[in-house]
């Protein structure tokens, strides 16, 4: 597998109420591919991830969204869980970091759910995307075009529906940010 030893990865989430599996999968395939993972929060101190609904562990929160730039990051990743993006969406700051991520032309990939932060940000008009199928409507309604496939790239968006799509997800960021990343920092 190629190394990312030079890259660092976002991955933004709530304080509480993101789905696990969708944080930690991701994550530890970024660091065994030799890349920097780090922990991005609207408050300091842990962030408490999910099994669905019932508690799971806490993470450390590495560093405040309103404490880091775009140009810090080489890719964002969005983790789901119900509550995690809906109550991430309604943090101005995380919302403009999200905006700013995806203009930036930087791969930003986003779960689950968390497609609510996309809609949220404004950047789905006429792109590709998929989701939960609950949030169907909610991206339709920001202009995309959503499909039900396990997962879906278009320019630097990484979409997948849920946590059986998440093998395909992590390698098409991981790809994304072995080829696109080369001088982005």
């Amino acid at each position: 597998m190629t190394t990312l030893q030079e890259k660092t990865v976002a991955f933004l989430t709530a304080p509480e109420g993101v789905e696990r599996v969708e944080l930690t999968h991701p994550w530890d395939a970024v660091a065994d591919a030799g890349a920097r993972p780090e922990l991005l929060s609207t408050q300091d101190g842990e962030v408490q991830t999910y099994d669905h609904l019932d508690k799971a562990e806490a993470r450390t929160v590495d560093r405040l969204v309103a404490d880091v730039s775009v140009d810090d990051y080489d890719a964002l990743v969005l983790p789901g869980g119900v509550a995690n993006p809906d109550a991430l969406r309604m943090d101005e700051t995380a919302v403009r970091f999200v905006r700013d991520f995806v203009a930036s032309g930087k791969p930003v990939a986003a779960i689950c759910h968390a497609g609510w932060m996309l809609a949220e940000a404004e950047v789905v008009a006429d792109r590709r995307v998929t989701s939960w199928p609950s949030l169907e409507t909610d991206l339709r309604n920001a202009g995309a075009d959503w499909v039900d496939e396990p997962l879906v790239t278009d320019g630097n968006l990484i979409t997948s529906r849920k946590p059986d799509d998440l093998p395909g997800f992590t390698n098409a960021l991981l790809e994304s940010l072995a080829h696109g990343a080369a001088g982005t920092r």
